[in-house]
């Protein structure tokens, strides 16, 4: 095995993410191989699986009844959102929905989410809120919502017995702790910073925002995020100890066969174009996929500013891949990779 290098904060917790993608004629088949990918995982010693959720895409639309069904086919792996935009949910129905899963998966949730509009509203609006579409509130308050139904916030004044059912004042089933396993997709110094406060787990992913279009660089990209991550730890109650988690399209090739390497190059080399430069007013960037055998990976993310800084490693797997391809993916992230960032496997 590799010896360590010095990337800076060893990573605690190594994590991947799947996609769920699915052919549209058999949803079944890639629905299933992404469960399987969650106990392949758990067997390679990952600490973590997450899912990112795809509304109107052939993905995982519903990452409650996906990590509800991963939570009966994994007893360690801690099941996360990374992340599920809150602007297309309920904050009760949604307490509801994950205060079940936690309790069934006896507390392995970590859940990812962000705010904002969704993404073509004026045409969905009337599909997903009706007649109250015009009067969604998309900021923040609708997570401080969220966080305040999990901790048991009261929305009815009745308790007690009327007939023969029994009523509570708080949405059910309580799962105590699931509040402090919610991490915030942050993409700005204020959203970092507001995640601080609220004393939430961070996540950056491989987007970030440039302020202005224009070419980037690696290095632009992770003092982007560097910046993001000394606000949230300013603001956090937790100060230096508070935890930021990374996702990023990073695939080690160690084991991989020629064929496999060839097929990672040809999908990096065709992403190139959209990771070198910053798009739309706001500057969205991308960060660069990284693909090579596992020294070459390390010494790249030991350059990088805001890699240092991170707790926890999400690897993204890529939407098109086979089964057999993310396997190898996990099995090298964990046996050759992820050592060399600090990291041990959970037995």
């Amino acid at each position: 095995m590799s010896t360590t290098r010095d990337t800076g904060r060893p990573i605690r917790r190594l994590g991947f993410l799947t996609l769920g993608a699915f052919d549209r004629a058999d949803p079944a088949t890639g629905l299933d191989e992404g469960l399987t990918l969650f106990e392949r995982a758990e067997a390679e010693g990952f600490d973590g699986g997450w899912t990112r959720t795809r509304h109107l895409q052939f993905g995982i639309s519903s990452p409650v009844a996906f990590l509800s069904a991963a939570a009966q086919r994994t007893t360690r792996l801690t099941l996360g959102t990374a992340v599920m935009p809150l602007g297309w949910e309920n904050p009760f129905r949604l307490a509801e929905d994950w205060g079940t899963v936690d309790v069934l998966s006896r507390g392995r949730l970590q859940l990812g989410v962000s705010v904002g509009e969704p993404r073509g509203y004026d045409e969905i609006a009337q599909h997903l809120y009706g007649d109250a579409s015009e009067h969604q509130d998309f900021s923040y308050a609708r997570v401080e919502k969220f966080l305040a139904l999990v901790r048991g916030e009261h929305v009815s004044s009745f308790e007690g017995v009327e007939g023969i059912e029994r009523y509570t004042r708080s949405v059910q089933p309580q799962s105590p702790g699931l509040a402090d396993r919610v991490w915030y997709g942050a993409g700005s110094p204020r959203s970092a910073a507001w995640a601080g406060e609220q004393g939430l787990g961070m996540l950056i992913s491989n987007v970030s925002f440039a302020g202005a279009p224009g070419e980037i660089s690696a290095t632009r990209f992770a003092e982007s995020q560097v910046e993001q991550i000394a606000a949230f730890r300013a603001a956090h109650p937790a100060g230096q100890e508070a935890r930021v988690a990374k996702g990023a399209v990073i695939i080690p090739t160690d084991t991989a066969s020629p064929s496999q390497r060839r097929l990672y190059e040809e999908y990096a080399e065709s992403r190139r174009a959209r990771t070198s430069v910053a798009h739309g007013p706001r500057g969205m960037m991308f960060d660069r996929d990284l693909v090579g055998p596992s020294e070459w990976i390390v010494e790249q993310l030991a350059s990088n500013a805001a890699m240092r800084e991170v707790d926890d490693l999400i690897l993204e797997l890529p939407f098109d891949f086979g089964v057999d391809e993310f396997t190898q993916i996990l099995r090298d992230g964990a046996n050759h990779l992820a050592p060399m960032l600090g990291w041990s496997a959970t037995s």
